[in-house]
């Protein structure tokens, strides 16, 4: 495969605000970037040279996308898989749609992982609200109930035990498949990011470590304040994975941090990802870049971070009741940035994030968690 170089045209499936990052680091190596998204109003539009507002299993529009396109690739998974292999008969798709297939389906990701001997909690696959009442008496008190398509931060999630009632359960999921995970102890979470080349060559970033409320990623560090040999094992495992499916792109291997010190795959992401957001801070090579650089079997670049970075999520509530939040307040703090994406507020929406540098991970978390409260109106 010749390398996609600058002055190219890139097409991306999404135009969230992971397409907004990614076109933005697209434009700073030269190329253009033609986003599909149901939204014309969507984060990327603009940045972007062009949106073609359409579903995301718009066969016609995937079509009309890779002929405007050198390379395609995605900044969400959930991408018709019809409209990839439209999209992939014209030009390269990267991740191709035998990726997308695998992550889109928490059951069949699931599944994929323990056919391939990576470490995983106890699971079940409930396809009826009888099957679901059977799997709860055998995953415990507290256990995670996902729907298998669909859902994120939070959503298309329930928590259940033997007591619960199972046909209440199966109801607000949808009625639909899910997967069952027991209840672990678990000491922390942390994320790999893998970029992959079409021939192999593969890099990573340090792992982070992700702190959670309600589901909804609120705060992220880099390098993960975690021994070595954790850290070291992290990323084999989501080298592994990255390469068993055969990932051209970008892979975020969400992983829980057992009781003990052993690790098990959480969840696959095969795009940029929300953990990995302070890569733009104190990385060498950010996230966005490296994606852009693997989708066009570019060279990757170096992944070092030259300090301990931190972000805390932004969500819609900062901008209740037409409250405008306090940006002079935080941009007064030493190493402080903050990312706006674009997006109309509303509760509960990630709206940015904002960013912190620092000598140690801990104070990099303090003071992006520090910066975020001076936004409140009124703090």
């Amino acid at each position: 495969m010749t390398a996609v170089l600058p002055g190219a045209t890139i097409g991306i499936f999404g135009g969230g605000q992971l397409g907004r990052m990614m076109t933005l680091a697209a434009r700073t190596l030269g190329y253009h970037v033609i986003v599909l998204d149901p939204d014309a109003a969507c984060a990327a539009g603009p940045v972007a040279d062009r949106v073609i507002t359409a579903r995301l299993d718009d066969v016609a529009a995937a079509t009309e996308l890779a002929r405007a396109s050198d390379v395609v690739t995605v900044e969400i998974e959930k991408v018709g898989l019809d409209a990839m292999a439209a999209a992939a008969a014209l030009r390269p798709v990267r991740p191709g749609a035998h990726v997308l297939r695998v992550i889109q389906d928490r059951a069949r990701q699931k599944q994929w992982l323990a056919e391939h001997d990576f470490p995983l909690g106890p699971f079940w696959v409930a396809r009826s609200a009888g099957e679901l009442r059977d799997v709860l008496a055998r995953a415990g008190a507290n256990a995670f109930v996902k729907s298998a398509t669909g859902g994120y931060d939070g959503r298309g999630q329930a928590r259940a035990g033997p007591a619960d009632d199972a046909e209440a359960v199966w109801r607000s999921l949808g009625s639909a498949p899910c997967v069952v995970e027991q209840a672990l102890e678990l000491e922390s979470e942390i994320s790999v990011m893998v970029a992959r080349r079409e021939g192999g060559a593969q890099a990573t970033f340090p792992p982070a470590l992700n702190h959670h409320v309600n589901g909804v990623l609120d705060w992220s560090v880099i390098p993960a304040p975690i021994p070595d040999t954790l850290a070291r094992e992290g990323v084999r495992i989501a080298c592994g994975i990255a390469e068993r499916l055969d990932v051209v792109g970008l892979l975020a291997v969400e992983m829980f941090v057992v009781r003990g010190g052993t690790l098990v795959v959480n969840e696959l992401a095969p795009r940029p990802h929300n953990s990995f957001h302070h890569t733009e801070l104190a990385s060498l090579t950010s996230q966005f870049e490296q994606g852009i650089r693997a989708v066009c079997d570019l060279p990757l670049g170096a992944t070092d971070s030259t300090r301990p970075a931190a972000i805390a999520n932004l969500f819609g509530d900062l901008w209740l009741h037409g409250a405008a939040p306090r940006w002079e307040q935080a941009l007064a703090l030493p190493g402080v940035r903050v990312h706006l994406y674009g997006k109309s507020p509303r509760p509960g929406r990630k709206m940015g994030h904002v960013g912190a540098v620092a000598d140690s991970a801990d104070d990099a978390v303090a003071m992006a968690l520090d910066a975020r409260a001076r936004l409140r109106p009124g703090a």
